[in-house]
């Protein structure tokens, strides 16, 4: 049987520990059956050969730059079939400079409300808030969230600008608060797919430390994500 190739994508801002963070789910993919090859940047994206024999790319990469030649790469690739999936900033507040790629992955990162002014101490857990993670009706039947239910974190609640391109699978609200200047509670996409040619995308938001992406229900969508990413045989 013909081992499926995960190819790891990570760097950008360290913050994230993109290494410690992908090391979480090597084991996961390697005992799925894939060979594993692994890139600290994402110059592998130019490589047309190596792209086109892959068949999953997981990313983490926060910020940073593409080139368009690598990013010409990646859609290619995922037009053509390959899976394309991450969390939290690794793919949805990556390349912000490119339009193209925010193209592709259908949102994008804009804040994480934060605290009440006072009760803030000028470190990573200023916005952390406690929110709710609710499954929707369309991720009830998806593969990826089948079986979950709602579940509570206390970390960094993404807002994302989306578009209606994504099949959304989990949402969370972010509430009025009177230290904050919108005027109505607003729901973003926690999880989303999105078809692009024959490809398939998957984001999930939560994942900014490792206790988050060591939450049970957080790792089962990652990792079902990964298999439901990765190249079917219809696009081979």
């Amino acid at each position: 049987m013909t081992r499926k190739k995960a190819l790891v994508v990570r760097g950008g801002w360290e913050g994230h520990e993109p290494i410690r963070a992908t090391e979480l789910f090597l084991p996961f993919l390697r005992g799925s059956g894939y060979t594993v090859r692994i890139e600290e940047s994402t110059d592998v994206y130019a490589d047309a050969a190596e792209m086109a024999g892959t068949d999953l790319v997981v990313q983490c990469v926060t910020m940073s730059e593409i080139t368009a030649e690598q990013l010409s790469g990646l859609t290619t690739a995922v037009a053509a079939g390959t899976g394309f999936t991450g969390w939290h900033g690794g793919i949805a507040d990556s390349f912000r400079a490119s339009s193209d790629y925010l193209h592709l992955v259908g949102g994008q990162f804009a804040t994480h409300p934060g605290k009440e002014p006072c009760e803030r101490r000028g470190d990573a857990e200023d916005n952390y808030l406690p929110h709710v993670v609710d499954i929707t009706e369309l991720g009830r039947a998806h593969p990826i969230t089948a079986g979950l239910q709602n579940f509570e974190l206390h970390t960094e609640q993404y807002w994302v600008l989306h578009d209606d391109l994504c099949d959304v699978l989990a949402t969370t609200t972010h509430p009025t608060r009177p230290w904050q200047p919108w005027h109505r509670p607003v729901s973003s996409p926690a999880v989303w797919t999105r078809r692009w040619g024959a490809g398939r995308i998957v984001v999930t938001t939560p994942g900014h430390s490792l206790d988050v992406l060591e939450n049970p229900t957080v790792r089962t969508i990652i990792e079902r994500g990964m298999l439901w990413a990765t190249r079917t045989a219809s696009a081979s």
